[in-house]
């Protein structure tokens, strides 16, 4: 686990389970932005890039694909010193 107890495992199984996705690829990217707002000094935790695929995108718009994956991370992203920053590719 990381300082935060966010990890991009823990991130890669919530997305599997609530978006069924047929790519995914979870990245910490934290130890990028140490020093910068949000980042708790740990290198890990709380600066990710999702790159993913889902049956449930088909026909919506990009903004519409991105809220799902918001919201299936939602509680990650709105505890205290949780995800700061998340850079979702939607493909």
């Amino acid at each position: 686990m990381t300082g935060t107890g966010i990890s991009a495992d823990v991130l890669r199984q919530r997305l599997a389970e609530t978006l069924a996705p047929t790519q995914l690829e979870v990245l910490d990217e934290s130890a990028a932005h140490v020093g910068h707002v949000g980042q708790d000094g740990t290198g890990a935790g709380t600066h990710f890039r999702v790159r993913i695929a889902s049956p449930l995108f088909a026909g919506m718009p990009r903004v519409a694909c991105h809220r799902l994956v918001y919201d299936s991370l939602r509680d990650f992203i709105d505890r205290d010193r949780g995800v700061h920053a998340l850079a979702i590719e939607t493909l």
